[in-house]
This record gives structure tokens, sequence and C-alpha cells, in this order.
């Protein structure tokens, strides 16, 4: 590997870790829970907002795979990690304290089902951070 790559790698592995911060602060000033997604072909619906990890990884660590089979790469990586290739949060208001009373699932944090930004919950940045490290460990052809 050149030293180019492997400092352009060290790089993206701290921004993806920047972005994974700001995704959840960003996120979580509105809506402290979401909800992880394991397929992005699911139904879509005006009240739900549906993150990428290709969103995240583009729009918040700067991102931008140099190709189509580094994208691909990227949601294998997740695939085979268990992890979700997207997250939903609900427009409205925050599932399961509709009232913003703060109350909170006590599960909130382990990585199944409702997850919330304010437990501590880690899901949202693996995503960022496994989907970038596949699509940078996929050799795009003429790169």
């Amino acid at each position: 590997m050149s030293a180019h790559r492997t400092l352009r790698r060290a790089s993206l592995a701290t921004a993806a870790g920047i972005a994974s911060v700001a995704l959840a602060a960003g996120t979580a000033s509105a809506h402290d829970c979401y909800i992880p997604m394991y397929s992005l072909n699911g139904p879509s619906s005006p009240n739900w907002m549906v993150f990428s990890a290709q969103d995240g990884a583009v729009e918040i660590a700067g991102y931008t795979p140099e190709c189509a089979g580094a994208v691909d790469a990227g949601y294998a990586a997740l695939r085979a990690e268990g992890l979700p290739v997207g997250i939903k949060i609900f427009a409205k208001m925050m599932i399961g304290d509709p009232k913003e009373t703060g109350r909170m699932n006590p599960n909130g944090a382990n990585g199944v089902g409702l997850e919330y930004f304010g437990a501590g919950s880690s899901l949202a940045d693996q995503m960022v951070e496994v989907w970038i490290g596949g699509a940078e460990s996929y050799a795009c052809s003429g790169t």
C-alpha cells in the first residue's frame, strides 16, 4: 500500500470518528432516538427522516467513494458485521417520549431496536465507520 493511501486512510478514520459524533449530536438535537435499518428498500413516509450509511459518510465526514464498487463494498462490510445500513428518525416527535418528559427506554443503547443517542448508543457511529472502512478498502480501477 502506498504511503499516500496509508495517510489517506488514517485521515479518513479520524474524519469518520468526528463525523459519527457530529451525526449523533446533530440528529439528537431534534430527536434523541432512532431505529436502525437493515435494508434501504423499505416503504418510505414523509414522517420519517432516513439517513443511509453513505449519507452519513458523504454529508458528515465529507467522504465520497471513488466508484460504485466502493459504495457496494461499504454496504457489504456493514452486512458482514451485522450492522444497519441506515437509520430512521421519526420527524414529528421522539418515539417513546412524545411529550418530551425525558423518559428513556433503559435498553436504548443495546444495539437492538429503538436506540437513544442520549443513552450512549454507538450503533450509528459504528455504521458510518464500518461503511467508510469497507468503501475505502475497495480498489477502484484507474485510481
